[in-house]
């Protein structure tokens, strides 16, 4: 078992993500295809369902370096995670990759980033 959990924290994170509108409630957003095409270095960051969206006291610019809250933990975002265009939808996302592993803390890959303005 601690082989295949092993493999597969190998193989997952370099496949791309996909997409996850289960429901179907962004299917007639007018931003869902822009959301679609968003990358940063990282990688395509998906959709908007895929995203989430930040408070403003969830994230904040430290030294020059966005950070953001995610789990109650502060979590620096990396350079090549940053959306460079600008910001159609105006709040802030992240796009996080949790990793779950037993007697571990939690680690995050921030995949993506946009930041929104704030009030």
């Amino acid at each position: 078992m601690l082989i295949v959990l092993a493999v597969a924290q190998l193989i997952l994170p370099s496949l791309d993500a996909k997409a996850r509108d289960v429901d179907g409630r962004y299917a007639s957003s007018p931003l869902k295809s822009w959301f679609e095409t968003l990358r940063s270095q990282k990688g395509p960051c998906c959709s908007d369902a895929d995203g989430t969206a930040l408070s403003d006291i969830d994230w904040d610019v430290t030294d020059g370096q966005y950070r953001v809250r995610i789990e109650g933990q502060w979590w620096n975002v990396p350079e090549e995670a940053i959306i460079k265009e600008p910001n159609r939808a105006g709040r802030t996302m992240v796009w996080p990759v949790y990793y779950w592993q037993l007697d571990r803390a939690l680690r995050i890959d921030i995949r993506c980033f946009m930041p929104g303005h704030m009030t």
